[in-house]
């Protein structure tokens, strides 16, 4: 029997067209594994109402095909379902997607699927909404806001939109209770990660892992902006955990009480959320073909 496969294809992630993707993957999946079936999403939110409706059709493994967020929406659905889902990186940071080392070009993408290995992850949720790679709050809410915004999607825009904000951006104090031990902290941001990196090779949290069942709470504290450089190098150098202002603690269960309600970002996708933020771990929960 052949497996049905549904690749949920997002046309404007990372702002690279994928109009022809249908062909690409007609050429390079393996025929005598897959039955293949196409979706192309229309709004945010609709990779998420595609993948539930594939799981009704008892769909084998539905694909995302775009950036953090559409792989957010369909794994949203997948999660905990004994389904599989599989992953073509099209976004501007495909943070996930490194992390399991997944091809970063189509084509190859495409011929890892063919091996139907499973590799079965962590997810986090945070006030009821999953993430699988990166949650935030602080100014990288605070940027995946403006970013959203931004008509130039890609590293491009990211970087003009964070060299634009960051002169103005103050920091807040946060609560932080970590499997029952609390922390006051002044932060420039707070980023909780399941995967080790935002993206783009940028790794906030260097030993994090998607299989070990604990988040990384990372604490970037205020920091003088001509360090602003060195604390860049230290995100492409997996070095984040040796600067003096970022402090780094695993958990299951956080609870954060910041100043105000806010943005937070779940997977680089802003949402505004009230100042206080219940998160937890969900233990080998989505299963991935890697």
């Amino acid at each position: 029997m052949k497996k049905s496969i549904l690749f949920v294809i997002n046309p404007i992630s990372g702002g690279k067209t994928k109009l022809d993707f249908p062909r690409l993957a007609d050429k390079y999946l393996d025929k005598s594994i897959f039955q293949a079936n196409y979706a192309f999403t229309e709004k945010v939110g609709h990779a998420h109402e595609i993948a539930l409706e594939a799981l009704k059709r008892d769909m084998d493994i539905i694909v995302a095909v775009g950036g953090d967020g559409t792989i957010n929406e369909v794994a949203s659905a997948i999660v905990n379902s004994g389904k599989t889902m599989g992953i073509i990186p099209y976004g501007s940071g495909n943070g996930l997607a490194r992390s399991l080392a997944i091809p970063l070009k189509s084509k190859q993408a495409i011929i890892r699927l063919n091996r139907l290995e499973t590799n079965v992850i962590d997810s986090g949720v945070l006030n009821g909404k999953n993430f699988f790679n990166m949650a935030g709050m602080g100014f990288d809410a605070h940027i995946s806001t403006r970013f959203a915004e931004d008509k130039t999607r890609g590293l491009q825009g990211y970087v003009r939109t964070t060299l634009t904000e960051i002169w103005q951006y103050k920091s807040q104090q946060y609560q932080i209770e970590i499997d029952g031990i609390s922390y006051e902290r002044e932060a420039f941001m707070v980023s909780i990660a399941n995967s080790s990196q935002f993206g783009n090779n940028a790794h906030v949290s260097p030993f994090a892992s998607v299989k070990d069942g604990l988040l990384d709470v990372c604490i970037i504290k205020p920091f003088p902006l001509y360090h602003f450089p060195l604390m860049g190098y230290h995100l492409f150098s997996k070095t984040a955990h040796k600067s003096k202002y970022v402090e780094i603690i695993k958990g299951k269960e956080i609870r954060i009480v910041r100043e105000t309600a806010g943005a937070v970002h779940l997977d680089g996708e802003p949402q505004y959320m009230s100042s206080e933020l219940e998160i937890h771990i969900k233990p080998l929960s989505l299963a991935i073909l890697n």
